[in-house]
């Protein structure tokens, strides 16, 4: 037995459990043979599990751009129209999925490819305002295009708009539906605009290697595995974890949800103090965690605290692309995944680690089950959407994002934050060089900027408790209740232990 084999299988069991697991899921993809077959033909094929839901609610509500995801990016310096409408062009022609519609074929919504053609960038030209005005219409004009829903009938998922401020200021919006990517896909995007960008800029061909397979491929494929009941002990587990009646989490809002639920939203950007990162770091390692689990349980403690609530179901996505022919794939792969967290008994910090690892294990070792077929096969009974099982999000994104690089141009973020949301209250984070920075996305109809905004203070003081001492009892982690406005006891109204104001959901 070599020494890294007998280091682990010296591991206590709890610890030998999660690294085998990581070990699994950062494996080299491309190790993994070819198990995806082209289809033959060219005619519709059906939606993937993943778009059944986006295309639903497409129907359901046709002018929302809930699912929309957007981007502005400034170019600074010489930009060559012509070779970004080229780029455009390979792109869409590379990646069918950028030029399928969704029509009712037969009495059922399937994907029609469009053939490829020569893609005519909308450029509408500001350099004739006032030098004053160019940026305040720039950016209201970015908003209004990311607002502006798609009609996936008649239409593709993806638009560019270029705003010329000056011959060597531009800012290039493009928006793409969730329907043909996820944020994966984004990362592809970036790396294949720059690669074709900067060849084309120099009279080369570009480098990229021909697609193994398309997106339409996959969801065939991933259609004949269920057929196959291949996944039906997966099933049976999902069905155990989630069967039966499941509980709503009645988050204190400012104001009572409407009977009619909408997607008006907004977000706040904090970052966590960095003097943070070191501890949580030796918390994660004595207690054999990784850092999303640690999030995902001060976060669970959160929404204890607000709501007092024992039985906890946040949604958190999954990249589902084990297959190595899917990673350089635009398109909607993404799956989701219900961590049920319990937290009966005002459990130390501690030992919520310790519960939140084992429901995470878990739920990453039946994660092939399409979480739409998860919900056609518990039936829930509230909703119309992810909300029938859960009501709030969270997701850690811990691998770097590519910075877009293109020659003789400077690229930035024109710094373009989401005015939609898709859940009542979510949680994304990221880890860039040993700091975490967070986005609280939420419903303006339920909840003021004022609340949010003290929502995120809580949870920073609630992670200095935790690094200071993991023994807390998750009721007596700061703040207490002198830092809260009333000034009460915690066990007064748990709904106000973190001060929150306003009409709780019943």
């Amino acid at each position: 037995m070599s020494d890294i084999n007998k280091e682990i299988a010296g591991l206590p069991p709890d610890r030998r459990k999660l690294l085998e697991l990581l070990l699994k899921r950062e494996a080299n993809p491309h190790a993994l043979s070819l198990t995806i077959p082209r289809r033959d033909g060219a005619g519709p094929v059906p939606l993937s599990f993943a778009q059944q839901r986006l295309w639903f609610l497409n129907q359901l509500e046709p002018d929302s751009a809930a699912y929309n995801v957007p981007a502005a990016l400034r170019l600074k310096g010489r930009l060559s129209v012509e070779t970004l409408e080229r780029t455009l062009s390979e792109i869409v022609r590379r990646h069918e999925v950028l030029r399928t519609t969704f029509k009712v074929v037969d009495g059922q919504a399937a994907q029609v490819v469009r053939d490829a053609w020569a893609w005519d960038l909308l450029v509408e030209d500001l350099s004739g305002w006032p030098q004053k005005l160019r940026e305040a219409e720039a950016r209201r004009r970015s908003l209004d295009e990311a607002r502006r829903p798609f009609d996936l009938s008649s239409g593709i998922g993806i638009r560019a708009t270029l705003l010329r401020l000056s011959e060597a200021d531009h800012v290039m919006l493009l928006t793409l539906h969730h329907i043909v990517a996820d944020g994966w896909s984004v990362g592809v995007l970036v790396r294949e605009v720059a690669e074709l960008y900067r060849a084309f800029s120099s009279g080369q061909e570009p480098s990229l290697p021909e697609l193994p397979i398309q997106y339409a491929d996959f969801t065939l494929w991933e259609r004949q595995l269920l057929k196959a009941d291949a996944l039906e002990k997966q099933i049976a587990y999902w069905k155990r974890q989630l069967g039966g009646s499941l509980p709503t989490l009645e988050l204190p809002t400012d104001r009572a949800q409407s009977a009619t639920s909408t997607r008006n939203g907004a977000s706040l950007v904090f970052t966590l103090p960095w003097e943070l990162a070191q501890p949580l770091e030796v918390l994660c390692r004595q207690e054999a965690v990784t850092l999303y689990m640690l999030l995902l349980a001060a976060y669970a403690s959160l929404l204890y605290r607000y709501t007092g609530q024992e039985d906890i179901l946040i949604g958190t996505p999954t990249a589902n692309r084990k297959r190595a022919e899917t990673e350089p794939l635009i398109g909607c792969f993404i799956n989701t995944l219900v961590m049920r967290i319990n937290v009966s008994g005002n459990p130390s910090f501690r030992e919520l680690l310790g519960r939140v690892r084992e429901v995470v294990l878990a739920a990453f070792e039946h994660d092939d089950v399409p979480f739409e077929k998860l919900v056609e096969e518990l039936r829930p009974e509230r909703g119309q959407s992810h909300q029938r099982i859960f009501q709030v999000w969270f997701v850690l994104q811990n691998a770097p994002m590519r910075t877009l690089e293109l020659p003789d141009l400077t690229v930035s973020d024109f710094g373009l934050l989401r005015e939609t949301s898709q859940f009542d209250l979510a949680l994304s984070m990221m880890e860039i060089q040993e700091q975490l920075t967070a986005t609280l996305n939420y419903n303006t109809d339920q909840f003021d900027a004022d609340t949010i905004a003290q929502m995120a203070e809580h949870f920073t003081l609630l992670l200095k408790g935790v690094a200071a001492d993991p023994e807390w009892r998750l009721l007596d982690l700061p703040p207490g209740p002198e830092e809260r406005p009333d000034g009460g006891e915690a066990q007064d109204d748990l709904g106000d232990v973190l001060g929150l104001q306003g009409h709780f959901n019943m």
